[in-house]
């Protein structure tokens, strides 16, 4: 008799990635060569989580791979060192091997969401450069993803935004999100049954929190009012925008040297002729070169620069996040920090 069917996707899943990390990485040399790459489950407790860290045990050895786990403790919640330090021991009980507890000091850029989410990248960014990691699995889910289009939708953000989480991502692709066809009720019903002890964090229940009002009052609402299938509808439209916003990228990272002059500055009049999505595009990029941080540049701030070239009425210098300032003069843009 095979594994409950909740198991056996689970495990389908983390075993799709592991297949992809060993076409990646360099063969393991019995002789004395390298070793065998080494996969990381980062993990909070939770369902989601504990599921992954579970699916990476069973399927690493099969494969050659060495399964390791992380958990992130962030300080915000009285016992949260106990916390993490028990999750931890569920890890090395699963057969996990390394395991690390990481502590992380959240600061306040952003909000506390963004700034949680900042810590716990920088931490597992450092474990997976220390360890020599080939890939993090984390836990999202479908359902998370379909939170995370919401988000999009209500900040009116981009078609990279509504895109949601990719299946890889970071450095090189570390980070991998196997679970992002699967729904939390199954990660749930696999851990329930395999007995694997699981930790309902408080915070995804916090109405403080904007993703957590997502999670418990808005989907709620919207499966109410529109019928099942409202999560996965979300989640083929991130999709979707996923491969719309990569082909614009294409775009715009080929046409951008077509529309700098000799010294580098942008020429309006070629911006002109360029479609809105792809102008945008190229403009964002433009403001990133010159010293404004990604995370703090938003799609109101790519408007107010695209006024320059589409409105021009003399407007004085768009002042962007990272002091960059950007100027139209003689019909060039010029973007400079400081």
């Amino acid at each position: 008799m095979g594994p409950h069917p909740a198991v056996a996707a689970i495990r389908l899943a983390v075993r799709r990635v592991l297949h992809d990390v060993l076409t990646l990485a360099p063969p393991a040399d019995p002789a004395g060569g390298p070793r065998s790459p080494l996969v990381l489950a980062a993990c909070s407790g939770g369902a989601d989580s504990m599921a992954l860290a579970s699916a990476l045990a069973f399927e690493a050895p099969r494969l050659g791979v060495r399964a390791g786990g992380v958990t992130v403790d962030h300080g915000l919640q009285e016992g949260s060192d106990l916390r993490a330090a028990e999750v931890a021991g569920r890890l090395r009980a699963l057969g996990l091997d390394p395991v690390e507890a990481l502590p992380v000091t959240v600061g306040r850029d952003g909000g506390p969401e963004a700034a949680a989410r900042d810590a716990r990248y920088g931490a597992l960014d450092e474990a997976a450069e220390r360890y020599g990691a080939a890939a993090v699995l984390l836990g999202h889910t479908r359902d998370d993803q379909a939170e995370t289009v919401l988000l999009g939708l209500a900040r009116g953000s981009g078609t990279r935004s509504l895109s949601g989480m990719a299946v890889a991502s970071g450095v090189g692709g570390r980070y991998r999100r196997p679970f992002l066809g699967l729904d939390r009720q199954t990660a749930r019903k696999a851990c329930l049954v395999q007995s694997l002890p699981v930790w309902d964090d408080p915070h995804n229940v916090d109405p403080a929190y904007t993703r957590s009002r997502v999670r418990h009052e808005a989907l709620p609402v919207l499966e109410k009012a529109l019928g099942k299938g409202v999560v996965e509808a979300l989640a083929r439209t991130a999709q979707l925008s996923r491969d719309d916003a990569d082909a614009l990228d294409s775009w715009a990272v080929a046409v951008e040297p077509s529309v700098r002059d000799d010294s580098g500055a942008l020429e309006v009049a070629k911006l002109y002729a360029l479609p809105a999505a792809v102008r945008r595009r190229v403009l964002r990029r433009a403001a990133i070169e010159a010293g404004s941080p990604a995370g703090s540049l938003f799609a109101r701030h790519i408007e107010e620069v695209d006024r320059l070239i589409t409105g021009w009425r003399g407007q004085r210098a768009i002042n962007l996040p990272g002091r960059v300032a950007v100027h139209r003069h003689g019909g060039r843009l010029v973007l400079r920090q400081g």
